[in-house]
């Protein structure tokens, strides 16, 4: 288990060759899973560039198939917090809605009739009038989900830099971040859940809404 700083990316890529979270991994563990090749060693899924927070490494292929195998199965536990635009209505909801490729922007991920099924449990946390901390429970885990799935219903995560306004909020990249992870344990079968407090400037800019 690590928890990813916002600004890291997680594998290397056009673009971002170097400071990569897999760089930083192969450095102090020399064996990684395999099963992704290369690129990818260790890595069961992933989170964006600018999204912090817990992401799940295998050590080696007995563990990646039996973690990944648990996340298909959609038996892992992942809760997001965010601070999306506008005042959420209601405490609790579900956002059901097939995420693909964007017809208009082939680089965008949208919801799409052509996407796969993909859905999001939704928790408000606190409201702060123009703007709502929410707990964002992933049931799939589609490119984006939650960015698309809270842009889809009118209230895009603060900072998104695709899908909501631009610089309301003072910081880098979206206020997002993988806070809890719970999976059941490759080798003992023990449930095993972790959480991790937000980063200093997701937490000084809740603070500055509180007042």
């Amino acid at each position: 288990m690590v928890n990813k700083p916002q600004g890291m990316v997680v594998h290397p890529s056009a673009g971002h060759t170097s400071g990569a979270l897999v760089n930083a991994l192969l450095y102090h563990v020399k064996d990684l899973s395999t099963i992704n090749g290369e690129v990818r060693p260790g890595m069961v899924h992933r989170i964006d560039k600018d999204t912090s927070g817990l992401l799940k490494i295998a050590k080696n292929d007995k563990a990646q198939q039996a973690l990944a195998q648990e996340l298909k199965e959609k038996k892992s536990l992942r809760q997001y917090v965010a601070i999306v635009h506008g005042t959420l209505p209601n405490d609790r909801g579900v956002i059901e809605a097939p995420i693909g490729r964007s017809d208009k922007d082939r680089k965008k991920q949208a919801v799409t009739a052509k996407g796969k099924p993909a859905l999001t449990r939704l928790q408000v946390l606190e409201r702060f009038g123009e703007f709502t901390l929410g707990e964002l429970t992933l049931e799939t885990g589609r490119t984006h989900q939650i960015r698309v799935h809270m842009a889809y219903i009118g209230y895009p995560i603060a900072g998104d830099p695709f899908d909501g306004p631009r610089k309301t909020l003072a910081g880098q990249g979206q206020f997002l971040q993988a806070k809890t992870l719970g999976f059941t344990h490759p080798t003992t079968g023990e449930l095993k859940t972790f959480s991790v407090e937000a980063p200093a400037i997701f937490q000084e800019t809740l603070e500055k809404l509180r007042k």
